[in-house]
């Protein structure tokens, strides 16, 4: 379950962070995907904007299995869920939180998660590209790998989810624990076992699995600005029983 915060001074029932229950839509793959290029087509919402939402949201809940805790490390992808974890690390770091971004590779250029990755250089919060950085963290947050993965992780990704699944600290991922498949809510290959995850705009599919429980932790629903009406054309409300008890 998610660690919660006593008196850390954020509320993470904040209008415009969390999304109440009667309101979270659940999404395949593909509809996920579909999601953010609509927001942006039809709607004209900006992936910048998009993405200072979600890592907003999502810094709430990291803050929120914080505590009076300061030691956080951030673990970036170098595609979107990683931008969203740069995001992240600037919020707490704003916040007043000892941050290390582990980056496991740079971010594609011109992306929002390339300038999200600039910002916060110049920010000066600590980089590394060595996997130590996890050892003593008070918080982990997982920001290796998004949704739209289809394969089995392998290779020095493999070894990261390894590292973080073995250490001791408390774990964040973000949208969906990385190495998960988000349809079938079961691991490819490895995935990271998280304490909480702050999921964006709508559930995975496979979050209906009670398997995926053991990954993916207490679930919370980040508002990201994308429309409720579009959640809706392209997924469907979940109901309450399917929950499995977990967060909104």
């Amino acid at each position: 379950m998610g660690r919660k915060c006593i008196g850390c001074g954020w509320d993470p029932y904040t209008p415009g962070m969390r999304l109440p229950e009667d309101r979270v839509c659940v999404l395949t793959r593909e509809a996920s995907r579909q999601l953010d290029e609509l927001a942006v087509s039809e709607y004209g919402l900006s992936r910048v904007v998009l993405m200072e939402n979600a890592g907003a949201g999502a810094a709430v809940v990291a803050l929120e299995m914080l505590g009076s805790r300061k030691r956080v490390t951030v673990a970036c992808g170098p595609g979107m869920n990683g931008g969203d974890g740069y995001v992240i690390a600037r919020h707490l770091h704003n916040a007043g939180c000892d941050v290390t971004i582990m980056a496991t590779a740079p971010c594609r250029a011109g992306t929002p998660a390339a300038s999200n990755a600039a910002t916060a250089a110049k920010m000066k919060i600590a980089t590394s590209a060595d996997d130590s950085c996890l050892s003593g963290a008070d918080l982990i947050v997982d920001a290796l790998l998004g949704p739209g993965l289809d394969r089995a992780v392998t290779g020095a990704m493999q070894h990261t989810i390894e590292a973080i699944n073995e250490s001791n600290s408390a774990v964040l991922a973000v949208d969906l624990p990385s190495g998960l498949d988000s349809d079938t809510g079961s691991p490819l290959g490895d995935a990271v076992r998280a304490d909480a995850t702050a999921t964006f705009a709508c559930w995975k599919r496979g979050f209906l699995e009670l398997e995926s429980l053991r990954w993916t932790g207490e679930i919370y629903t980040i508002d990201i600005g994308a429309p409720q009406s579009l959640c809706e054309r392209l997924g469907a409300a979940i109901e309450t029983a399917t929950r499995h008890g977990r967060g909104g």
